[in-house]
């Protein structure tokens, strides 16, 4: 939200200092060719469940927050340190009080004496669910951004014949050719202020949460096979990026 807001405040202060109003780009004609074409093109690339699927996750890509590896980390350590003192069998109860429901159902899946390389295989499948699920989402957003600059050119195009049409009154000429434009500038701005960054949001913030996932496999699996917290705590850190290692370093610390 900062950086669009940000974006849009920098694009209405140009306008506005070079002497322009802001209304003269708020024109309904091309803005419902530039919206409303590039939403239906990307629909018709896809599926109806694609378009759903895409709108639903556009409050994620304002307000979605990933999760924090390093809170998975010091619960699967003390996971691992309870597990070790009383067994496997004594979390049953900490289970019930884990509000990531990846992790709870994979340390249910552990408690219930699943093989490991079965539980490594059905934590695995889920991470790939995800990771398809969430690529159909930003691909549609994505695909908004690549058509909607084209569509603005669509439209400039179609206003121009219009002002060869009207060649016969050179006093409006300057006008319509001004707002012949504003299809191209709304097919532009709206692919490189919104779609794509929208679209590149969503697919950061699935990759944060699906390398949080991958962690929580490894310290599952090492709450499982029984290992020592400690090691646990110091392999799962090993796998976060160095600035995220320091600061869990020092948290732990």
């Amino acid at each position: 939200m900062l950086g669009i807001g940000i974006a849009l405040g920098s694009i209405l202060a140009m306008i506005i200092l070079e002497g322009a109003s802001p209304m003269a780009v708020l024109l309904p004609a091309p803005m419902i060719l530039v919206f409303g074409g590039s939403f239906a093109v990307s629909l018709a690339g896809g599926t109806l469940k694609d378009a759903l699927g895409g709108l639903k996750s556009l409050p994620k890509a304002f307000v979605g927050k990933a999760k924090t590896s390093a809170d998975s980390i010091e619960t699967i350590v003390s996971l691992a340190d309870r597990a070790r003192r009383e067994g496997l069998l004594s979390l049953e109860d900490a289970a019930r009080d884990i509000d990531d429901e990846f992790l709870r159902s994979g340390l249910r899946s552990a408690i219930d004496g699943t093989d490991p390389e079965d539980l490594r295989t059905l934590l695995e499948d889920r991470i790939h669910s995800k990771r398809v699920s969430d690529k159909t989402s930003y691909k549609f957003f994505h695909d908004m951004g690549g058509y909607a600059p084209t569509i603005g050119i669509v439209g400039t195009v179609i206003s121009l014949v219009h002002v060869l049409e009207n060649l016969s009154n050179p006093d409006e000429l300057g006008h319509m050719i001004a707002a012949a434009f504003v299809a191209t500038l709304w097919g532009i701005l709206s692919a490189n202020v919104l779609w794509l960054p929208i679209g590149n949001r969503l697919k950061r913030l699935s990759e944060l949460e699906c390398s949080q996932m991958e962690i929580v496999l490894e310290g599952l699996l090492s709450v499982q096979a029984g290992a020592n917290p400690r090691l646990v705590g110091e392999r799962l850190r090993s796998l976060l990026p160095l600035s995220e290692q320091q600061q869990s370093e020092k948290e732990a610390a």
